[in-house]
């Protein structure tokens, strides 16, 4: 799918930490015998797992959450905070709590409002 898409080789290529053994090890070996290459990626990232309070999302455990009904619950820049809050690779721990943090924070942007003026910006 990704060699449809991006050709025969790639500089990142993502997916859960669940994924790196035996699943990207294969796709690595597949698409590098079916290319005649040695490296079809140059970086591999491995992120860690979306948590719902605690626990692992999954369809199975039926504590999954839609991005539409995140941001029903969320403003788009909430969601935005609460994910560059979280360290690439680590679990994220999508929670009340969490948000309420994200809320707060979100708030003392919205007491010194920033604008950009000639490139820079500069508080009103």
């Amino acid at each position: 799918m990704a060699t449809e898409v991006l050709g025969e080789g790639m500089d990142i290529h993502s997916g859960g930490i669940d994924l790196q053994f035996p699943h990207h090890d294969n796709e690595i070996a597949q698409s590098e015998a079916f290319h005649g290459c040695r490296q079809w990626v140059n970086y591999f990232f491995h992120t860690g797992h979306l948590h719902i309070e605690g626990l692992k999302m999954s369809k199975s455990l039926k504590n999954f959450i839609t991005i539409g009904e995140a941001l029903e619950r969320n403003s788009a820049r909430q969601l935005r905070l609460a994910f560059i809050m979280t360290v690439w690779n680590a679990k994220m721990d999508f929670k009340h709590a969490a948000l309420d943090q994200v809320r707060s924070i979100e708030s003392t942007f919205n007491v010194c409002p920033l604008r950009l003026v000639d490139g820079c910006f500069v508080r009103r």
